[in-house]
This record gives structure tokens, sequence and C-alpha cells, in this order.
């Protein structure tokens, strides 16, 4: 939960800083309210500065994010009561805003995906607070490089293998995927490290072929019925759900929708071959 910890020194420091701040004692609140305006219009850059010394540059995004939140919730704008993230959910933010941002165009369709991602996966009260969060990080500029390399750094394979498949649902939201969408996601899979041959397997799920099925199991067409076989018990052990299981139940149940994608490709290839 290294980023929960960021997020929370964030918001301390912030609130120490804006709500806490020791001044002059005043008779009346209009003075209080106007100093309090004043110095909350650096909350979002004090909390991206933040952010970036503790959790580089997923940190900066997210410690922004905060900060603008924090300004909204003093002029009233809206009610927030906190939130409570695991590294993999404040990844899925920051890299769901970048493939939504890759055509140039924030679609409905796609914000509607996500949330309903967010609504299923993660009840009404934490999907209301990651979107308010991913309405934030959409405004800012996201280098992929820096946030890829640490994501890569700090998750797991098997979670990054989730991420990219979550990714491209979002960018086939509205049913189609344009050339920027899957330039961005061709360019998170090499910043994850995501091996080519894992990359389009999944892609394979999403974007059917006629060798989809084969290229789901990462094998040739020309693969011997052995080959096929092995291939698939390879595929299923490495999505298996419970490689993501330390995630948490939502995450888990999202991933077996891909362990599903494998055991459908290796039907067809058996039903196309007639392997018993």
């Amino acid at each position: 939960m290294k980023y929960l910890i960021i997020f929370l020194l964030i918001m301390l420091v912030v609130y120490l800083l804006f709500y806490r701040s020791p001044g002059k004692k005043s008779t009346g609140n209009e003075k209080l309210v106007s100093r309090r305006k004043g110095k909350n219009t650096y909350a979002k850059w004090i909390g991206g500065t933040l952010g970036w010394a503790f959790g580089g540059p997923i940190g900066a995004l997210l410690g922004f994010a905060f900060g603008k939140m924090y300004e909204d919730m003093s002029a009233g704008t809206y009610a927030h009561e906190g939130t409570q993230q695991s590294d993999f959910n404040v990844s899925l933010l920051v890299l769901t805003a970048a493939v939504m941002k890759a055509d140039g165009v924030v679609k409905r369709a796609e914000l509607d995906f996500v949330k309903r991602f967010f609504l299923t996966n993660f009840g009404k009260e934490r999907a209301e607070q990651y979107v308010l969060m991913l309405r934030e990080i959409l405004k800012q500029e996201i280098r992929l490089a820096e946030v890829g390399g640490q994501i890569r750094q700090f998750m797991d394979y098997p979670s990054r293998l989730q991420l990219m498949h979550y990714l491209f649902g979002v960018a086939l939201a509205d049913g189609q995927l344009a050339a920027t969408e899957l330039q961005t996601l061709t360019s998170i899979g090499g910043y994850l490290g995501l091996s080519p041959a894992d990359f389009n397997s999944i892609k394979a799920m999403f974007v059917k072929e006629v060798d989809s099925a084969y290229k789901i199991l990462e094998i040739d067409p020309n693969a011997s019925d052995e080959e096929v076989k092995k291939a698939y018990r390879d595929m299923a052990f490495k999505y298996h759900p419970d490689k993501v299981s330390h995630l948490g139940e939502e995450v888990h149940r999202s991933a077996e929708k891909k362990f599903q994608e494998v055991s459908a490709a290796y039907d067809q290839i058996k039903k196309q071959r007639g392997i018993k």
C-alpha cells in the first residue's frame, strides 16, 4: 500500500498548511474564509510537489489531483471523505487517463465504461472517489515513460498483465480501436516491460482476427497438437486469476475474464483440429 501512505502524507501536509494554518485571530468568518481561499490556490501545486518527492511521477499526478480536490472541497464544489487505494488501483487510474487522452478526445463511451467498471468492482462510494480523481488526472500531462517505469519497478508481472487487459477494455469501450490508442497501448506495454508475445496475446482477446486463438495462446498456427496442449497449460498458469489474488477480490474477478479468454481460445483450436 505504498501509494496509500503517500496520499495520507500529502493530505496531512496540505491539511496542516491550509486548514490548520495559524494566523491572526479574526472577529468574523469573512477574513478566515478569504485567507483560506488565497492559500488554497496553491494546494494542488504543493500536493503535486509532495507527491513527486514521496512517490515519483505517479505520486506527483495524484498529489496534484488531491490538492485540486482539496481546493474544490474548500470552495464547496463537492464533498469528499478520503479514499483507500492499492498500488494497482492507483496505476489503473493514471494509465486509464493516458489511454482516454490518446486520440485527443475523452469519449463519453470510455468514461461510462470506466464508471461501470469502478461501480461493479469497487462499489458506489469508492467508484465516485475514483471517478473524481480520474477527472483531475485527465487534466494533467502524463509522462508515460516515467509512470510506466515506476510501475514496472514496483509491480509484479501478473499484475501488469492485468493492467494491460483492462486498458484494452477502456480503449475499445466505443467499439473501435483508433491507431493513436493502439500506439499508446503499445508504448505502455513496452514501458511496463511486457513481452511482445504477452502484449499480442492480450490484444488478440479484444481485436479478433483469423488466427486470434493462436495469438492468445502465443503459438503459431502450424504448431503441433502437443504444442497446442502445452501452450494452453502454460497460458492457463500465467493467466490464472490466483496470480492477482493479492490485489483483492475485485481484481480477481476481473482476471477471471482474461482466464476465460484463454480457455475459449483453446476450445476453439481443439474443435477446429478435433483434439480430444
